[in-house]
């Protein structure tokens, strides 16, 4: 057997040797049985179904048009959207640096130099090369190191739908919960200019001799300390403002926002968290990306271990060959290989493939850690949005009584058979059952708006 066949047979010898343990192989999740990351295997290469409520596109959930500009407006100035594309766009680049990586590296040195020797006349030489190099990528190297920056594209991609989805959730909770501060200070105002005509009547009760001065100064009382509420609360929709400035990248501003605003809910009842709706989340699909990466950094750690193999080549034009210099020059062509093997870096290797396991092993456990809370994430939102529905119908009818008690309590005042406290009661309760009402309105718009951002919505 020649030299060149024994060289040709190492090499086939040990290309399939690491095609045996892994190099090469793209990167898959673990088919395990009864295991998250089988599960989500599976759910990730089903169809999917863009009918349900996390694959809507946004347009179709968020219909009001004040809305629908501001988040369109929050998409193009946003800060951290506009970051996040950067990193999609640095993540790309280095992917591109990686490809290139499969091609001859090229330089050109010309260079010159004269010398004189015993006082001679200088002599001038010169030399225009042009080197190339190649890296014969045979243990799999500048192919993992492409592959994981597939990934990091990929990562960047689903950080960049993670960072939109949660600008389009953000602008949307923010706008309802300007709506409904201004349904919270419309209601109280109504109610303090009802609570200010009750005391002008108690007033009167008092000149007839039906209602001492003890009642109505209390009565007073209380109508200044919900003025004071009034103010609490327009202290915090300044607050709302200023955060919808923000997440639109504006200078502080009061924005048009009418108190009406409501959000129409879909049907978003089921049984369980299905693994085809969480596979659709972006942090899940990042988390998963993560893995990758740690799985081609071990593919690397194992291909420190074997040699690298380099072809160089050098030409050009040069007055200097061997020992004579002649003028004018001549071309020169020098061709070269070298293999590079690692001799005493192997206990340094081995640490480093153990590492990489480690970190492997690491970033399998966050991505399950990541599915664990996604889930509990929209079963958090599915369960808040039922049952803030069943509360407002509970408190539709608190309220309902409520008023008839201040009604009734009120005329017996004028009759003289109930007290001032029993009016002032009633009100309380019912401006108290009011503001539940409208909290609970917005927990529940929240909710649903929590629960398609939990989703992956936002495309």
């Amino acid at each position: 057997m020649t030299n060149k066949s024994l060289y040709l047979a190492v090499v086939t010898l040990s290309i399939s040797m690491l095609s045996s343990c892994g190099l090469y192989k793209k990167f898959e999740m673990p088919q395990d049985e009864n295991t998250l990351a089988s599960e989500y295997a599976e759910a990730k290469n089903a169809e999917v179904d863009t009918t349900t409520f996390g694959n809507l596109k946004w347009q179709d959930v968020f219909t009001d048009p004040v809305l629908v500009d501001l988040i369109n407006q929050a998409l193009a100035n946003n800060v951290n959207m506009q970051n996040a594309k950067l990193n999609v766009d640095m993540a790309q680049a280095q992917l591109k640096g990686a490809k290139l990586s499969y091609f001859p590296a090229v330089a050109l040195a010309p260079n010159g130099a004269f010398a004189s020797y015993a006082g001679s006349d200088f002599i001038g030489t010169y030399q225009i090369p042009l080197s190339v190099s190649w890296e014969v990528d045979i243990f799999g190297k500048l192919l993992n190191n492409k592959r994981s920056a597939e990934a990091t594209v990929a990562q960047a991609e689903a950080y960049n739908q993670a960072v939109r989805s949660q600008i389009i959730g953000g602008v949307a909770n923010c706008y309802y919960a300007i709506a409904t501060i201004q349904r919270q200070i419309e209601l109280n105002r109504e109610t303090a200019t009802l609570w200010a005509e009750s005391i002008e009547v108690m007033k009167n009760l008092k000149l007839d001799g039906r209602m001492n001065e003890a009642a109505i100064v209390q009565s007073t009382a209380n109508y200044y300390n919900l003025l004071g509420a009034i103010t609490d609360m327009e202290v915090a929709l300044s607050e709302l403002n200023n955060t919808m400035s923000l997440l639109l990248n504006v200078m502080p501003q009061k924005w048009n926002i009418s108190s009406g605003a409501y959000l129409t809910m879909p049907n978003v009842v089921r049984a369980g968290v299905p693994m085809v709706e969480l596979a659709a989340r972006p942090d899940v699909r990042a988390a998963e990306m993560e893995v990758a990466k740690a799985y081609y950094a071990t593919n690397l750690a194992r291909a420190a271990f074997y040699p690298g193999l380099t072809i160089s080549a050098n030409g050009g034009f040069t007055n200097a060959l061997g020992s004579m210099v002649v003028n004018p020059g001549d071309w020169f062509v020098q061709l070269a290989g070298s293999l590079t093997a690692p001799l005493f870096s192997r206990g340094r290797n081995i640490a480093t493939l153990e590492a990489s396991k480690a970190a492997q092993q690491q970033a399998m456990n966050n991505f399950e850690y990541t599915l664990l809370s996604a889930s509990a994430e929209v079963s958090d939102a599915i369960t808040i949005c039922q049952k803030s529905d069943e509360k407002v119908k509970l408190l539709d009818k608190q309220i309902e009584n409520l008023e008839k008690s201040v009604e009734y309590t009120q005329e017996l005042l004028t009759l003289g058979t109930s007290t001032y406290l029993e009016v002032l009661t009633a009100q309380q309760s019912l401006l108290a059952a009011q503001m539940s009402q409208l909290s609970c309105e917005h927990t529940k718009t929240q909710a649903v708006i929590n629960l398609y951002q939990a989703l992956g919505g936002g495309r």
